[in-house]
């Protein structure tokens, strides 16, 4: 049990500060990871959205990516939001040649599935755990086309043309998004992540 845990930000990429001040305002000690030593002191890590084939890449080029997926073999918590969830999953559809993902998540997702930027959109979702709905920000966002027995489904679309698919998914101590939760200023989706850091 960790009571008082310091999570990581993936900083590489994407919606850093935005992840930082939202993990602060929970409690929690809240640090940008860019090292390996960074890593090492961290009890989570969230990897926020960007460009996932990009993200992969510079997560090399940091000499990042096998420390992380090691310590994702290894049981710690990790939350991928929109890229970060494409980051976690173990398949891709419609991925770029060749596209790299650190896996953990036993999920198949497809890339891009809303659309390009134009097609980004918001909707209040159900989400497991939650009282009332979350007003959830989808942009350029993947959606989960399969998953397997361990895993989770926390959230579906509930309208439009995309009712029923897949947007929110847990196993273990992973957790990922479709949408952008550190985007609006709810931060319930994140006490869910700490909460099973916190359980660790």
């Amino acid at each position: 049990m960790v009571s008082a845990p310091t999570i990581g930000v993936l900083a590489v990429q994407g919606d850093v500060r935005e992840h930082l001040r939202t993990l602060a305002e929970l409690g929690v000690t809240a640090v940008p990871v860019r090292r390996t030593s960074e890593l090492e002191a961290v009890d989570g890590l969230v990897i926020p959205g960007g460009e996932s084939t990009t993200m992969a890449k510079l997560v090399r080029t940091f000499d990042l990516f096998e420390p992380v997926r090691q310590r994702i073999k290894d049981g710690m918590p990790a939350f991928g939001t929109c890229a970060g969830m494409i980051m976690l999953a173990d398949r891709i559809e419609d991925g770029a040649p060749g596209q790299e993902t650190l896996g953990g998540l036993d999920i198949t997702v497809r890339r891009n599935a809303f659309g390009r930027q134009v097609d980004s959109f918001e909707g209040d979702l159900d989400v497991a755990g939650l009282d009332t709905p979350v007003h959830a920000i989808f942009i350029r966002a993947p959606w989960v086309e399969a998953v397997g027995g361990d895993v989770e489904v926390l959230a579906r679309v509930g309208q439009g043309q995309a009712a029923g698919r897949i947007v929110a998914v847990r196993q273990g101590s992973l957790m990922a998004t479709s949408f952008h939760p550190e985007v609006g200023g709810d931060s319930r989706v994140h006490r869910l992540f700490v909460d099973l850091v916190r359980a660790e």
